[in-house]
């Protein structure tokens, strides 16, 4: 997610109930949040040492500086330490060469990288906690409330000393657009690197050891240091749009959350071989002129908005629902079986009308996935077509009679003499038609061509490993060509995908699962009656060996409803939905009809594995045409 766009999209909001007394919890805005913390902290037991901790990008120096003014006005001496502990920019760099390689012969532009395994006091300089310890305690002997100060301070070997511990939760996107303003360096760094540095460094390291501290400190026991809990709550420019929860406040409001179908905020991001059908649809702001990527479901991208009962709206980082509430969000075994990571991400792909098809590509296998880039998972992907334009076809595996030697061949020239090359001699195609799926396990050669729009569903990796082969010869929309990968790609490419079989394999033929095999029966008229029918089917459209999701399609006639269950055959199971034709569904638990969700043409929501039977009423005047994906 290297270019999101700012836009909070304003539709994707859900609405939740809380327990008596939770909102009056909550206070809003910096102001009137650093007076409730001064005085909090006033009327404590002093010396009182405090914690001011956070995900990357978070920004402590507001709050602060208005909750020392506070205390100052209430005669309570109070002093801050800033929590110096990282090694040094050059210490960081040789530690982390294995994680972050300079090698340009497998990666030109140094995108890709390798997983870091640590949490974040690996990165803390010898005796870094020791110092700050003995600073705290010197501090305390002097002020009545000692503030400690920085990313990290939370960690584990200081956090007995702590009383409070405010943790400031920054959603991803916020963190790479503050990044990209030269606003975030990275861990241990003074100053900022160039942006797409910085990134790599995010994705590899800083992100996963300060969502491991998140984790930690969201699950800790009530015997831990109290925690106080700052979210943003309004647009990304807008001052002082801030919450403060206590911990009761904030677990009421991921339970909600996580027992009822919801929706994530999605990311828009632009690109060379953006489209305009989903901007469209959802009415975006006209400077959306290439909308490549929709990201509806990216789980650790993407964000949540709760919405009380009063219209207080409170925007998390959708992980941080996610390590909070696993087991009710996916289900006991998933959290086990994925390391509490949410296993399945989902985004559109929009060519429509665009100037061209998506690079020819290949993902990472597992093994590969793994060896290189330290992941837990392999980047296996789907397709579902939504829509499609004229001419409008799906690269799938090599042709007949051609060899992945051969195209490599190709590509490998083309990417040193700057030469276009015929790409269709080597890559087989399928005509695109709506509801096509198409399974593209790691080690496929594939793209979504020109004018279509295409459910992306794919499987866990934390980074994203996009190996190009060919991209025509583009410049991105920054101006610089866009990268070639032929190195990895030919480790990657698997040579068996060769057509006529790889469409046999990857286009599988729908089977019906459930529900009278033809649902559009039941609204027509014959001899004017209707004819009988549950008006209802689910389909099954891909599965495969080497993959762990199961897609499937669900066929509503309008006025007609499909029941479903997360707990069927006694096993939790989350289930993901995309309205992919049609106007608008309800999907309505059974346990409580009053926390239904209501989606349009194109919205993907999650129905948690806690929520069990659940009905989908189709409450359009069109049939309607939903995808559902879960693992197997």
């Amino acid at each position: 997610m290297f270019n999101p766009h700012p836009y909070d999209d304003p539709v994707a909001v859900n609405s939740i109930s809380l327990p008596a007394g939770t909102e009056a919890s909550i206070t809003r805005g910096a102001t009137a949040i650093a007076a409730a913390l001064a005085a909090r902290f006033a009327s404590a037991k002093h010396p009182l040492v405090v914690a001011l901790d956070g995900y990357v990008g978070a920004e402590f120096d507001d709050i602060l500086n208005s909750v020392l003014r506070n205390l100052a006005l209430k005669n309570i001496p109070a002093a801050v330490l800033n929590a110096s502990l990282f090694k040094s920019p050059a210490q960081l760099d040789a530690q982390l060469a294995e994680n972050l390689p300079a090698d340009r012969v497998k990666d030109p532009v140094l995108l890709f990288g390798k997983l870091f395994h640590g949490d974040i006091t690996a990165l803390f300089a010898e005796n870094a906690v020791e110092n700050l310890r003995a600073q705290i305690a010197a501090a305390s002997k002097q002020a009545a409330v000692v503030f400690v100060a920085g990313t990290g301070s939370a960690a584990a070997p200081l956090r007995d000393l702590y009383d409070t511990i405010l943790y400031f939760d920054v959603t991803p996107k916020r963190a790479i657009l503050r990044a990209k303003a030269g606003l975030v360096p990275n861990l241990g760094d003074a100053r900022p690197r160039p942006f797409k540095e910085t990134m790599r460094r995010f994705y590899y390291v800083d992100f996963e050891v300060a969502g491991k501290l998140r984790r930690e400190l969201l699950n800790a026991s009530d015997a831990a240091p109290d925690l106080l809990y700052l979210a943003r709550s309004g647009p990304f420019d807008a001052a002082g749009e801030c919450l403060l929860l206590d911990r009761p406040a904030l677990s009421a409001i991921c339970r909600a959350l996580a027992t009822q179908p919801v929706r994530c905020r999605p990311v828009y991001l632009e690109g060379v071989w953006g489209g305009s059908y989903i901007s469209r649809i959802r009415k975006l702001p006209p400077v959306f002129t290439k909308l490549a990527w929709v990201f509806d479901l990216i789980p650790l991208e993407v964000s949540i908005v709760a919405q009380t009962p009063a219209g207080l709206q409170i925007e998390l980082p959708y992980f941080t629902l996610v390590q909070k509430e696993g087991d009710n969000l996916m289900g006991a075994e998933t959290v086990s079986n994925f390391g509490g990571y949410f296993p399945i991400r989902f985004n559109y792909d929009d060519t429509w009308h665009a100037s061209g098809n998506m690079s020819i590509q290949v993902h990472p296998p597992r093994d590969y996935c793994q060896q290189q880039h330290g992941e837990p998972g392999q980047q296996d992907e789907s397709y579902y077509v939504v829509a499609t334009g004229h001419g409008a076809k799906t690269y799938l595996g090599f042709k007949q009679g051609t060899t992945k030697d051969d195209l490599l061949r190709e590509a490998r020239l083309s990417e040193t003499s700057k030469k276009p090359f015929d790409h269709d001699k080597f890559v087989n195609a399928v005509p695109s038609r709506p509801g096509t799926q198409l399974i593209l396990p790691g080690g496929t050669i594939h793209a979504s061509g020109q004018n279509q729009v295409v459910l992306e569903i794919g499987s866990l990796t934390i980074g994203s490993y996009t190996y190009k082969l060919y991209d025509y010869l583009r410049a991105d929309i920054d101006g610089v060509p866009r990268p070639i990968h032929t190195w990895h790609g030919a480790n990657a490419l698997d040579p068996s995908r060769v057509a006529p079989n790889v469409v046999a394999e990857l286009v599988p033929e729908p089977k019906l699962l459930r529900g009278d095999g033809d649902p559009l029966r039941a609204s027509q008229n014959v001899s004017g009656g209707t004819v009988s029918g549950e008006g209802w089917s689910e389909w099954l459209v891909g599965e495969n060996p080497k993959t762990y999701f199961s897609l499937r399609r669900l066929e509503i006639a309008a006025g007609k409803s499909a029941p479903d269950d997360t707990r069927a055959g006694n096993r939790e199971r989350f289930h993901v939905l995309a309205l992919v034709d049609g106007e608008t569904v309800t999907v309505e638990p059974a346990a409580d009809p009053s926390r239904a969700f209501t989606m349009r043409y194109l919205d993907v929501i999650v129905v948690p594995a806690s929520v069990g039977p659940y009905t989908i009423r189709n409450t359009g005047k069109q049939p309607a045409i939903g995808h559902k994906s879960r693992l197997k």
